[in-house]
Parts: C-alpha cells; structure tokens; sequence
C-alpha cells in the first residue's frame, strides 16, 4: 500500500528541529485556484523573519514544493500537530521536496533564512511551487478522521521518544544485504494505530506509521533517493520494503501483548 511521503505525521523519522526563538513568523493559508491543484507563491523574507503557509491535505496524497530564490532561503515541512519536527529540512535536503502524506490534516511550509542572511536583516525575495497529487485537497473546515487523529498524537510521541515499548525487530538497510537486527521503540495510540521509529545501522531514524492495523507509510524523501513503499503480511508478521529498506515487525509490537 502507497500513502503520505519525507506528511501523517512523522517521518518522520521524524527529525526533531533545533527549537529556534522565532519571535517573527507570519502566517499565510495556501489557496489553489478551482479546479487547480497546484500553485506559484512569490515572497520575501527580512532577517530572521519566518514565513508559515498552511494547506490542508489527505493521507496518502503526494506534496511536492519546490523553492527558487536567495542561497540564505530554506524551507521546512512540518506535518500536522507538530512542535518543530519535520519532514523535510532544506538545509540539509535541498531546494525541492516530494513527499507522501501520512494523515490528513494541517501541514506547514516554513520558510526562513540561515547565516548572515539572518543575522545581519538581510532583505530575500524568493518562490514557491506547491503542488498536491493524488486527490484535492479538503477545504479548512474538513475534519481529520478519529485514526488520523491518533496517529499524529503517536507520532508526536514517536518524536519525543516516548515509547510504550523498545525492543529489535530484523531490518535491512541496503538493496541485497544480509538481514541484521535493529532497535525500535512504538508509541501506540490503541486500535492498530501506531508510529513505530527504528534506528538503522548507519545510526539514523526511520519511521513507519500503522493506522487501524494497516502499515501505510513511511518517513521517505526525495534524499532516499527510492521513496516506494510496500507491505505484504504473514500470519503475524508485517513484512515491510521502505525505499530499498527492509523490516520485519510483529503485530505485537503494534497491538501490545
């Protein structure tokens, strides 16, 4: 199954973000023209001015941003409910993102500069392409469903580190490579819903999000390169390809017990 994308929530492995004092950020909704499911947004930034744009999206639906301006000017993407995680940090993956969405909900677009940019109030004009596949978006008003719900509240929790439980689950890191065993911690939210965070032999984070029993997505960018994603299950066992990952996590693990 193909959802969200590196979107609900967390990949993320979610990255937590250096948590910055961000005394001016400006807030903008992103509005597509009828029938449209893309955009151009044009603007400028001043200092360490932050600028937020917010849209509405359904999990499982693809949104991709690309920005053109000033080398100081990054962009973030922020899943809904989030304090700061991301799932797409510019400064380290670039100028252009492509991500499958993991819930429905809120998610943010910030934007800001770096450097001397920002510390000496320098003035960047820059450009936002943004673009929603797979669907069109909900207006504001929509409401998530209740597993939507509880799962950007597992990931929150997946993101903190606040785990029901830890453990190692057989897991792969690289096309045609042995399986090797690593160590997960799950934040579950009841009923099948979970954010299981496993870190992989290169010592980073991988996320996968389960949504009423079901694996449907992982925290996977453009920066991976593969962003497929598949499940197949045996009797107990999700067996799961991330990219060129590959995991193994029993249902226990999701359900408790």
């Amino acid at each position: 199954m193909h959802t969200f994308l590196s979107c609900l929530l967390v990949a993320l492995a979610w990255v937590a973000v250096p948590s910055f004092a961000q005394p001016h950020i400006v807030k903008h909704p992103v509005q597509f023209a009828q029938g449209k499911s893309g955009t151009t947004i044009k603007g400028s930034l001043t200092g360490d001015q932050t600028v937020d744009y917010t849209l509405r999206a359904v999990a499982g639906q693809t949104m991709t941003v690309k920005l053109s301006g000033g080398a100081s000017v990054n962009f973030n993407v922020l899943p809904p409910g989030s304090t700061g995680e991301a799932l797409f940090i510019g400064s380290r993956d670039g100028t252009r993102s492509t991500t499958k969405l993991p819930a429905s909900g809120e998610y943010t677009i910030r934007v800001y500069q770096m450097g001397r940019a920002k510390s000496s109030g320098q003035r960047s004009n820059y450009s936002l392409e943004v673009d929603i596949a797979g669907g069109t978006p909900k207006p504001a008003a929509a409401q998530t469903s209740a597993e939507d719900d509880k799962l950007v509240e597992a990931s929150a929790r997946a993101s903190q580190g606040k785990f029901n439980a830890t453990g190692k689950i057989p897991c792969a890191q690289a096309k045609g490579q042995p399986m090797g065993q690593c160590e997960f911690g799950v934040a579950r939210a009841g009923g099948g819903t979970a954010a299981v965070a496993v870190t992989r032999p290169d010592g980073r984070q991988r996320v996968i999000f389960f949504k009423a029993g079901k694996a449907v997505a992982a925290d996977l960018s453009q920066a991976d390169g593969n962003m497929s994603f598949s499940v197949a299950k045996e009797a107990d066992l999700y067996m799961i390809r991330a990219g060129n990952e590959r995991y193994e996590i029993p249902e226990a693990a999701i359900y408790g017990g």
